[in-house]
């Protein structure tokens, strides 16, 4: 057997791998390609995150596993000032925070650091983030995609995942379904984690924490939260993000994280305190984003698409009531390039996940083509 061939036969495909050839056509286009198929920052790293950077340079020693307290105080006070998690008891405490190298690693590898394996059953939604799959997948457990709780049945999981704002739809679950999810849980002793990467990415409505004290009652117990600074704060080559929580089960993923050496380097930790304690910055991107947003939306709503859900997130999950690999291949031929919804799941399969992380050129460019198309 080759040294690829167990990864190979457990993991699904890398999906993106499908997209080479409409690539390929979305760059012969005279104009050049309008690359909206990854959700990629493209707009400079701030400048508070540079300095901090700078200042820190000089590490010579190990960083510690659990994070600088600098930093994972300024996580607890941005949670609190910003996202209301405060309180007595629904406060976090320096004991329930983990900086994490980027929250794609934590959320593959999840599972595993928790002892899931055969037998175990890992939920998440039906039109989700690969890699809740490909984490469930690589524990050796069983994954299992479901929006409603009553589609497990008498089966119990032993984590089940929420993302609200969703990618790839841009979905805002709504507070009492939020709550209803929590309680859910907890009854049955499943470890609640929900992806929270795009709460700060919110043009329609508003989005809530699973730890606001509304929510969580006032307890951390049996929740995680992810939180990610690649789209709020430009950082994605840095790699910063954080998992925070029930005590005991941070705990023991520091424990499992400071057997595999996963450690945030020390000059990036200085850069989360940093950023955490600045929402200037956050605001000002928060800004670009909606421009760009409202102007591709519009483009192609003129072109017959349908814009469903996308009311946060940096997507638009649009469709022009076909197959989502015809639309990949229209647009393609338009010198854009979007992601196909299956690669969500098959709940995707009339969707396309268009991007707004593209500069301000570039989304012209590609609301300029739109509109050509429409006028057709």
């Amino acid at each position: 057997m080759s040294a690829a061939g167990p990864v190979s036969g457990r993991l699904p495909d890398f999906p993106w791998d499908k997209l080479t050839s409409y690539a390929a056509t979305a760059r012969a286009h005279a104009d050049g390609i309008v690359d909206l198929s990854i959700g990629t920052p493209v707009d400079p790293t701030p400048q508070v995150a540079i300095d901090a950077l700078v200042a820190a340079a000089n590490w010579p020693g190990y960083p510690v596993t659990i994070g600088l307290e600098s930093t994972r105080q300024a996580i607890i006070d941005w949670f609190a000032r910003v996202h209301g998690v405060t309180g007595q008891g629904s406060g976090l405490g320096l004991d329930q925070v983990l900086p994490v190298i980027g929250t794609k690693e934590l959320i593959g590898q999840l599972a595993l650091h928790l002892g899931a394996g055969e037998g175990d059953l890992i939920g998440y939604p039906e039109a989700a983030y690969p890699t809740y799959e490909v984490g469930a997948a690589l524990a050796g457990a069983t994954p299992m995609a479901a929006d409603s709780l009553t589609a497990f049945g008498p089966r119990t999981p032993k984590i089940l995942w929420l993302n609200s704002p969703s990618n790839p739809t841009g979905r805002i679950l709504p507070p009492e379904h939020l709550k209803k999810v929590v309680d859910w849980c907890r009854e049955r002793g499943v470890l609640l984690v929900s992806d929270e990467c795009y709460l700060d990415c919110v043009w329609e409505g508003e989005a809530v924490s699973v730890l606001h004290p509304t929510i969580s009652g006032g307890s951390t117990d049996g929740i995680l939260v992810v939180h990610s600074l690649s789209k709020r704060s430009n950082l994605a080559g840095y790699r910063a993000g954080f998992v925070a929580g029930d005590t005991a089960v941070i705990k023991e993923l520091l424990a499992v994280r400071k057997n595999l050496g996963l450690i945030v380097p020390g000059p990036i930790q200085e850069v989360m305190a940093a950023v955490y304690a600045d929402d200037a910055h956050a605001e000002e991107q928060y800004a670009r984003y909606a421009g760009r947003r409202t102007r591709l939306k519009a483009a192609l709503e003129a072109a017959g698409f349908t814009v469903d859900h996308s009311e946060a997130a940096l997507y638009l999950w649009s469709t022009r009531g076909e197959g989502c690999w015809e639309t990949v291949a229209w647009l393609a031929e338009r010198g854009i390039l979007a992601a196909p919804g299956d690669f969500y799941g098959p709940a995707g399969k009339q969707h396309v996940r268009i991007a707004i992380t593209a500069t301000d050129e570039r989304i012209d460019a590609a609301v300029a083509r739109l509109a050509r198309a429409g006028e057709r």
